[in-house]
């Protein structure tokens, strides 16, 4: 019997794509007018929504951006959801952040400016910046299943979740550091090469040579 979610309905898909639209308006607001000089109506004009209609997804304008950071952690944590169980933890994690911070086309590369001028206006707004440490934490939270998995769970629960703390929080301080500089989305000081740089820093013997061994034994 297949333990996979059912699908969303009609109704979820529409919400979502409300909720989504929201948070990119939201986003370019930050971005360009900075938080405070944005108000919750401006951000439903933009997304061609009513007011009520904004309320009744968000509580305050900061919040609305939360979809938005949201889709970046889900489709980081598919892509190592993806890998086979037992494969080296290192290179497993390295692969996804390379993959989930790479921009292939031009639609990953505004998706990762858009991040950067988020990041730049949360700066000076404790409110915004509670929701990318909020969203940040439910991604961690979220993930330590997914690191079980992919060791068959043969690690230690704590190691498990020193594993996904230290995963998050290297795509969390590369985009920060990151949306500081005038750095490209990609090659050397990029998204991608600094979280695998922070990833190697964090990790430190959490993920050993040792697990990398443990997997080709088991393969």
């Amino acid at each position: 019997m297949s333990t996979k979610p059912p699908p969303p309905s009609l109704t979820e898909r529409r919400k979502a794509a409300t909720q989504l639209d929201i948070a990119h308006a939201a986003a370019e607001l930050f971005a360009t007018l900075g938080p405070e000089a944005t108000t919750a109506e401006e951000i439903a004009r933009r997304a061609g929504v009513a007011l009520r209609t904004f309320y009744r997804y968000f509580r305050s304008k900061q919040d609305a951006v939360g979809p938005l950071l949201t889709v970046g952690a889900d489709e980081w944590r598919a892509l190592l959801a993806e890998t086979p169980p037992g494969t080296a933890l290192g290179p497993a994690l390295r692969d996804a952040v390379e993959q989930a911070l790479a921009t292939p086309d031009p639609l990953a590369t505004e998706a990762l400016l858009r991040t950067r001028g988020l990041l730049r206006a949360a700066a000076d707004d404790p409110a915004l910046r509670a929701v990318w440490y909020r969203v940040n934490q439910e991604s961690e939270e979220l993930l330590v299943p997914v690191i079980a998995r992919l060791t068959d769970d043969r690690r230690d629960p704590l190691d498990v979740r020193l594993v996904a703390a230290a995963a998050t929080d290297a795509i969390r301080i590369a985009l920060e550091i990151w949306s500081g500089t005038e750095a490209a989305t990609e090659g050397p000081g990029s998204p991608a090469d600094l979280a695998v740089h922070c990833l190697r820093r964090l990790l430190g013997g959490t993920v050993t040579a040792e697990d990398e061994d443990d997997a080709a034994q088991r393969h």
